[in-house]
């Protein structure tokens, strides 16, 4: 029995002290535990949290009661199961967090991405037929970095190769010749950082939601207008995730779907306007789109903010005929759902005045990034207050995926469908056998409270998480198996 999952990622253990687990090596946690009568009923309770590295626990009691008769058919108190509590996921998107969680929550947007795309999960499947594109909205430069350039052959370019490169007024030449590679730390770090304008990069963070918003509200202005020239009304949906750069910025992918605004509310391929055409609204409104911020004692005018110059939008096919598939473009934005600010630096709680002094370093990219957003948030704008709450996320403060409302489902959906069917295969296994209240009609009363976060000790931590790892080891084989026989 090795010990990878426990040294690869943070498990939370809460080992109240006094107890003397913290004293025990973690072989022999893990015996003592398994040499427990009650072991397979602990495990059966623990894998409930789907091989969570910092579950939730709850005590208390839950009751099955038939809607049809109002007789309570089970009833459960978690005082009869193995350390008198229950275990359920923190449900954290971050990878970085819980990359257990984090890949649910990914499988999840997966779904809802892609559904609205190919229908299903309460869309219709005549949404293949109507017109989709994916668009890349990224920042404008503030200031050059190292970037990791690729030639149309696919070969890594130099950096900044600059012959004649000028110094900058700090004495820094502002070239790069080297091929760098993806895993060099440099990337996404300016040449001169002293030159880097980190306050309007955190500035412009903090306002992209902003600039989003008004971004979609310009787009469906500008289809408003092709529509009624073709003498028809048309909807937008879209689903939207934002992601990290290695510099500092968020930029964000998108998919947007046309559908003809049916009276009736049903999803209607639009008549007379191709994604050909919803690309170019959407390259336009991207050019056109920006506002200038309230003003603030470092920037008397405000700091514009605008979409940068590398915009790309790309027609999605379902046929094979396009440029990119469902599949494809329903991946790539679910990967990024559970992405945070790792590409800069992975950083998990706030901000604050007792840890700013540890945080705000200015001898890193992030550290001079929090710093701006700390030093800007002094103004008593609500707009640059802000930027104290959010300077873990670099200015920060919008959602990582976001979807319009007609797109498709929803996660809170997809995560009801998911426990109704785990509630209702227990409840069958559970009252199997002839005369017993149909699943259907069972709802669960639960009347639990908060018992603690973390697993209890190290040896329960690693005999729960690997029997997870198993679990998702056999679902993997069995679902490939499934395919194959296909």
């Amino acid at each position: 029995m090795t010990t990878p999952a426990l040294a690869l990622v943070p498990v939370l253990i809460d080992d109240p002290a006094g107890t003397g687990a913290s004293t025990a090596t973690l072989t022999d946690q893990a015996l003592a535990r398994a040499a427990r009568d009650d072991y397979q009923n602990w495990l059966a309770s623990a894998a409930s949290a789907g091989g969570c590295i910092r579950p939730i626990r709850l005590r208390g009691r839950s009751r099955d009661v038939d809607t049809a008769t109002g007789e309570i058919v089970r009833e459960f108190d978690t005082a009869d199961v193995p350390d008198g509590v229950i275990y359920t996921a923190c449900g954290d998107r971050r990878a970085s967090v819980c990359p257990p969680c984090a890949e649910t929550y990914r499988r999840d947007t997966y779904h809802l991405i892609r559904s609205g795309l190919t229908g299903g999960k309460g869309t219709p499947e005549s949404v293949t037929s109507h017109p989709a594109v994916f668009a890349t909205f990224t920042a404008p430069g503030f200031g050059p970095v190292h970037t990791r350039p690729m030639t149309q052959g696919g070969k890594v370019a130099r950096c900044r190769p600059r012959r004649k490169a000028p110094l900058c007024p700090h004495g820094r030449r502002m070239s790069c010749g080297q091929r760098h590679k993806d895993t060099d730390a440099c990337l996404g770090r300016p040449l001169c950082p002293d030159c880097y304008d980190y306050q309007a990069t955190v500035v412009w963070n903090a306002h992209a939601p902003e600039l989003w918003r008004r971004t979609v509200i310009t787009i469906r202005r500008h289809l408003d207008r092709l529509a009624r020239d073709q003498q028809t009304r048309v909807r937008l949906s879209y689903a939207k995730v934002a992601e990290f750069q290695a510099r500092g910025v968020v930029h964000f992918h998108a998919i947007f779907r046309l559908d003809a605004n049916s009276p009736a509310g049903e999803l209607v391929a639009p008549a007379g306007i191709t994604a050909r055409q919803l690309a170019h609204v959407i390259g336009r409104a991207a050019r056109v789109t920006g506002f200038a911020t309230v003003a603030h004692p470092a920037r008397p005018r405000g700091w514009d903010i605008t979409w940068g110059t590398q915009t790309d939008t790309r027609i999605i096919s379902l046929t094979g005929t396009g440029q990119l598939s469902d599949v494809a473009v329903a991946s790539y934005l679910a990967k990024y759902s559970t992405k945070s600010t790792e590409a800069v630096g992975t950083l998990a709680i706030r901000i604050t005045a007792g840890n700013i002094r540890y945080y705000g370093n200015p001898r890193s990219h992030q550290g001079r990034l929090i710093a701006a957003a700390w030093q800007l948030g002094r103004h008593s704008h609500d707009d640059f207050r802000a930027l104290r709450r959010w300077a873990h996320m670099l200015g920060y403060r919008g959602h990582f995926a976001t979807k319009s409302r007609r797109y498709s489902t929803t996660l809170r959906a997809i995560r009801q469908a998911r426990a109704d069917y785990r509630r209702r295969r227990h409840l069958e296994h559970a009252t199997a056998g002839p005369g017993t209240t149909p699943a259907e009609t069972i709802v669960q009363v639960p009347d639990l409270s908060w018992a603690g976060r973390g697993w209890k000790t190290s040896g329960d931590a690693l005999l729960a998480l690997s029997a997870a790892a198993r679990a998702r080891d056999h679902h993997a084989i069995a679902r490939q198996e499934t395919a194959a026989v296909a």
